[in-house]
């Protein structure tokens, strides 16, 4: 496995790497210790617990399932897909909003049906992308850090073998140790803003979605599934190499400032009688 040898742990890649993990479980924490203390009465962390489980069964579990099918497997559907590059972006962003969505509103509408207020939509937002923090993001830095430690030793064939790389899973494994090698301050600064950015999307999106199962409009829903389809519209393209990193944060930071944007207005919209009446 001569390709690892070449490897050189860049010196900011360790204390880069401990510090995005710091900051990573921070901003969840963050989140929810603010608004939990500022609104203790109008919140229950049921709704937290709500949003964390809806993501899990929606975008881990069933969303998943429906990409192994049509990315991951050989068959024709997955062949198609991945050998076009509109296909694969449509699917892809088709897939993230309508699972995603689709779960917020179904918990929302038919399994929380007390306490909806205006404080506990938002906490549900905080549960729904502090999970994906906590669950999947935040192993794969723990795991770069491993990376980096290991290889910063100096004895290859000891890191290889702690890691689990053999010669049948070097070329899968390779991408992973480079990406640990080549962290920084940048990368690092890159990875905890996208986080802020995501979890005030996921907020705002959970704001959406609330106040159409709330006011019983039908509308919301496929507002927050073609917000967040054009959300990740560019991180595919640029998971097929068509843009460039920089302009998947631009492209971020845009949408979640028009999202939070629609999700403000209906927060402070008032609700019929009967709805106020509900929470």
């Amino acid at each position: 496995m001569s390709e690892f040898d070449s490897i050189v742990i860049g010196g900011s890649a360790v204390p880069a790497l401990v510090v995005t993990m710091l900051l990573m479980a921070a901003v969840p924490a963050s989140f929810f210790l603010y608004w939990r203390m500022k609104h203790k009465q109008q919140t229950r962390i049921s709704w937290l617990l709500a949003g964390a489980l809806g993501f899990i069964i929606s975008a881990r579990v069933l969303e998943l399932g429906l990409h192994y099918f049509c990315i991951l497997a050989d068959n024709p559907v997955s062949r198609f897909i991945n050998g076009n590059a509109a296909a694969f972006v449509l699917y892809g962003t088709a897939a993230a909003g309508i699972f995603e969505e689709c779960g917020r509103h179904i918990v929302i509408k038919y399994i929380l049906k007390k306490d909806r207020t205006r404080e506990n939509a938002v906490l549900y937002g905080i549960g729904h992308g502090g999970i994906e923090i906590l669950a999947v993001l935040l192993p794969s830095i723990i795991t770069y850090l491993a990376v980096a430690v290991l290889f910063s030793s100096g004895d290859r064939a000891e890191a290889l073998r702690a890691l689990n790389i053999t010669e049948e899973t070097a070329a899968a494994a390779l991408p992973a140790v480079r990406a640990a090698a080549s962290f920084d301050w940048g990368m690092a600064a890159m990875n905890v803003l996208e986080r802020v950015f995501a979890m005030l999307l996921h907020i705002g999106l959970t704001v959406i979605v609330w106040y159409g199962a709330t006011a019983e409009k039908r509308w919301p829903l496929p507002l927050a599934i073609g917000l967040h389809m054009l959300m990740d519209t560019f991180p595919a393209l640029y998971q097929r190499g068509l843009v460039p990193l920089w302009s998947v944060e631009v492209w971020g930071a845009f949408w979640t400032a028009a999202v939070l944007f629609i999700a403000a207005k209906l927060y402070r919209k008032p609700l019929s009688p009967e709805a106020e009446h509900a929470q």
